[in-house]
C-alpha cells in the first residue's frame, strides 16, 4: 500500500487519568483497531482535540479523529516514535473484546474515529479513514476482516457506531472492510494449518456448506466479477478450511483427510463479515428466531475454531 498517501498527525492531549492515563497497551503494540465514530456530526478532528484536553468531568477518549483534511492522534498509537498509550474507548464490563481477542479493548487496541456530518465531506473523510485502518494492518501485519471490530460489536446494547455515520455517505461495516483490504492491496490468505486449540467440536458437514454456498461462494464470485484474483484465492482457501473442519472431501480429493480445528481467523471473518450483520439485521426487524439462527451459526463456528460460545 501506499504508506505515504496521507500525512498523520499528532498533537497529543496532556496526561490525567481520565483521558490520557499515559500508561503503555498491555500488548505493546496494538492487537486490534475499533472502528468508531464521533457520535458528534459536524465536528472536526481538531474540534475533538480541544473537547478531550479539556475534559475534567468524565472518563473517556479515543486515540484517533479523522475528518476530511486531516488525520489526527491525540493519544500515542505506537505509529510515529511514541510507544502506543491506552485510551478509555470501549467499557471494561463489556466482554465482548475478551471473548474475540482476549484483552479488553482499552488495554490492547487503538481506537480510531471517524468524523462525519455538518460541513466535513464524506468521501474526504472517509479515504482517510480506509486509509489509516489500512496503514495499522499492514504496520501490525493484522487481517482487516478480523482485527478492525466495530464499536456496535463490541458493545451491541448500547452502540451503534461506525455503522449509523457511515450510512449517511451510503458505506456499511462491510464495505469498509472490503475497502480497507483494498487499500492494503492484500487479502490475508488463511492456511490449512490447524489452529492451537486443544479442544474443538467438528463443523457439521450441512453448516459448512451452507456458510459455503450462502456467503463464500457469492464472494468468490464477486472477486471474479472484478478481476481481483487475491480475493479469488483467500475464499477458495476459506472455503476449503470450512469443509477441512467438517470433513467434506476437496475438490482435488475424492474422500475426507482428518478433521482438523477451523482457524479462529476463520471464525471471526465469517462472523464479523455476514453473520453479525445478519444478526443485528433481523433483532431490529424483531424476527427473534431469526436473529436465533444466525447466533447458532456463529456458535457452531466458535465450537469449531475452539472459541467460548457467545
Amino acid at each position: 500500500m501506499d504508506t505515504r498517501k496521507y500525512r498523520i498527525e499528532r498533537r497529543y492531549v496532556a496526561i490525567r487519568p481520565n483521558v490520557r492515563p499515559g500508561t503503555r497497551l498491555s500488548t505493546g503494540t496494538p492487537e486490534f483497531f475499533v472502528a468508531h465514530d464521533s457520535g458528534n456530526p459536524g465536528a472536526t478532528a481538531d474540534n475533538h482535540y480541544a473537547y478531550f484536553n479539556s475534559l475534567t468531568n468524565r472518563s473517556a477518549s479515543a486515540h484517533v479523529f479523522i475528518d476530511d483534511t486531516k488525520i489526527l492522534e491525540i493519544i500515542p498509537t505506537g505509529t510515529g516514535p511514541e510507544p502506543a498509550e491506552k485510551a478509555w474507548h470501549v467499557l471494561y464490563d463489556v466482554t465482548t473484546d475478551n471473548d474475540l481477542f482476549g484483552y479488553d479493548a482499552n488495554d490492547a487496541a487503538i481506537g480510531v474515529e471517524f468524523c462525519y456530518g455538518g460541513r466535513i465531506n464524506f468521501i474526504e473523510a472517509y479515504k482517510r479513514y480506509v486509509w489509516y485502518l489500512a496503514y495499522c494492518c499492514s504496520k501490525w501485519n493484522k487481517n482487516p476482516y478480523v482485527f478492525i471490530p466495530s464499536h456496535r460489536q463490541l458493545d451491541p446494547a448500547r452502540r451503534r457506531d461506525p455503522d449509523e455515520a457511515l450510512a449517511t455517505g451510503g458505506k456499511s461495516l462491510n464495505q469498509l472492510l472490503d475497502d480497507v483490504s483494498t487499500e492494503l492491496n492484500v487479502v490475508r490468505t488463511p492456511s490449512l494449518t490447524p489452529n492451537t486449540s486443544t479442544s474443538f467440536t467438528p463443523l457439521p458437514a450441512t453448516i459448512a456448506q451452507s456458510l459455503i454456498d450462502n456467503y463464500v461462494s457469492p464472494a468468490w464470485f464477486a472477486s471474479q466479477t472484478k478481476g481481483d484474483q487475491v480475493g479469488m484465492t483467500h475464499f477458495h482457501n476459506l472455503a476449503n478450511n470450512l469443509r477441512v473442519a467438517s470433513g467434506i472431501p476437496l475438490a482435488s480429493s475424492s474422500s475426507p483427510g482428518p478433521l482438523i480445528p477451523l482457524p479462529k481467523s476463520n471464525a471471526q471473518e465469517i462472523i464479523f463479515r455476514w453473520l453479525s450483520p445478519a444478526w443485528f439485521k433481523a433483532r431490529d426487524e424483531g424476527n427473534s428466531a431469526r436473529a436465533q439462527h444466525f447466533n447458532n451459526l456463529a456458535n457452531y463456528l466458535r465450537r469449531a475454531a475452539g472459541i467460548p460460545e457467545q
